[in-house]
């Protein structure tokens, strides 16, 4: 068995490694893919998607084998906020203006059933990710803000979603911090342990019969003579079917070659554990929390007391300065808690903010593009890949394939989205010190 990098989410630039690694109480064992092999159906990624198709696959009697370059959930679904949300960061009539009232209609049914399907998973295959199913908190961070989340708010109930709008004061309450102006509550929603989540994903898959193996980077796959022809450093895998769910972390792959998408680095700061006097009016009920500004901001705690805030950016020297500054102006008792960890990952962002599935030739697809939403869409888009790909049926697919996908000017799109994140925060440390 490859040895596990326990550091694979680390910041070099302050040695602390992410939390979510320390604290994961799921874990695999795989080893690397070696010799011929055929199978049913070849998922190339070991994230959210690829573990949920996995299991849906192997639970249907399939035979599955899944790829991973790297270890389960080493991408972003080891590496995010843990955030089990309903729904995109796009309210359900602006999907429906892009995609059209059918399809739309469609992707948001799906969606808002995510968190009941991945709370349902958790309990179903005894999955240890710390799950909170106490819903999430959708911070108004302006009065432009706060007007917005009253627009969602209308849009969500007209579809029955159980929300719910907070004033500011209740706001306070909730999360103990005055900074906001309100706040949409989704009691659908929760948060989990991302990274024992996914690893919890794939030992079900196993018991269920899936075969994975990590340290196992594709290196071409190729549709010939009725089948993908998949190779790797140490073997070849004959698929009947092939899902690549690789995302923000596709390692380039002959034959296959998968659009580029903008890049957005998203990090994270959080302090050690800390007790209920210094942090028992934080969060008390266990939300999960992200706000409205274009330079999002995003606040939980977990398991053992620890406070987590992120923020879109990748620079450690900028962003953890930022962060901890932030974490003071929220809530300045914590202005000198020790932090523990700090990391970073990628999310890839469609320029519309819409996933997509492309059709990668004869029984072949690859989802990509959740735009920070990768959790619940995750496992619900695996789930359904896995069952259209094996039933040839599209229409139980979330959204319809398309058969090609051009992001112009995508590495410019991440370079400015980089950038904005670099300058709201310098801003924001420069007016901190001037004042």
């Amino acid at each position: 068995m490859p040895a596990k990098n326990d550091d694979h989410c680390a910041s070099t630039a302050t040695g602390l490694g992410a939390l979510w690694v320390k604290s994961a109480a799921e874990d695999t064992e795989t080893t690397e893919f070696q010799g011929d092999r055929e199978t049913d159906l070849a998922i190339l990624g070991g994230g959210f998607t690829g573990c949920s198709a996995a299991l849906e696959a192997a639970g249907q009697g399939a035979d599955v084998v899944l790829l991973e370059a790297e270890t389960i959930g080493h991408g972003g679904s080891g590496r995010n906020v843990g955030l089990v949300n309903a729904g995109l960061w796009l309210p359900p009539d602006a999907v429906c203006d892009r995609l059209g009232p059918t399809q739309g209609e469609r992707l948001n049914r799906a969606l808002a059933e995510g968190p009941e399907l991945v709370f349902d998973l958790i309990e179903r295959h005894g999955i240890a990710c710390e799950p909170q199913r106490a819903g999430t908190l959708h911070l108004a961070h302006s009065k432009r803000g706060l007007a917005d989340l009253e627009e969602r708010r209308g849009q969500l109930s007209a579809r029955g979603a159980p929300v719910a709008m907070l004033t500011g004061a209740q706001t306070s309450q909730r999360t103990g911090t005055d900074a906001f102006f309100g706040a949409l509550h989704d009691s659908r929603a929760g948060t989990v342990q991302p990274l024992a989540y996914a690893r919890g994903l794939a030992r079900a898959a196993q018991a269920a019969g899936a075969e994975l193996h990590e340290a196992s980077p594709a290196v071409s796959a190729e549709y010939r003579s009725g089948h993908w022809i998949i190779r790797t450093a140490r073997g070849k895998l004959r698929a009947a079917r092939l899902l690549v769910a690789t995302n923000a972390y596709h390692r380039p792959v002959a034959q296959a070659p998968m659009p580029s998408v903008p890049i957005v680095n998203f990090f994270q700061i959080a302090t050690e554990p800390l007790g209920d006097n210094m942090t028992g009016d934080i969060l008390p009920g266990g939300e999960g929390c992200w706000d409205t500004g274009m330079i999002m901001t995003a606040l939980r705690r977990d398991a053992a007391g620890r406070v987590i805030l992120g923020g879109m950016g990748d620079d450690v020297g900028i962003q953890a300065g930022w962060a901890k500054r932030k974490l003071k102006r929220l809530f300045p008792r914590l202005a000198d808690t020790p932090i523990d960890h700090a990391w970073a990952g990628r999310i890839a962002m469609t320029s519309d903010h819409l996933p997509r599935i492309l059709r990668m030739g004869p029984r072949g697809l690859s989802i990509f593009g959740y735009s920070g939403r990768g959790i619940a869409p995750g496992t619900v888009f695996g789930k359904a890949a896995a069952q259209a790909l094996l039933s040839e049926r599209e229409d139980m697919l979330p959204l319809v394939p398309v058969t090609e996908h051009r992001e112009p000017l995508h590495a410019v799109k991440s370079a400015v989205y980089e950038f904005g994140a670099r300058m709201v925060h310098l801003a924001a440390a420069r007016s901190r010190r001037g004042g």
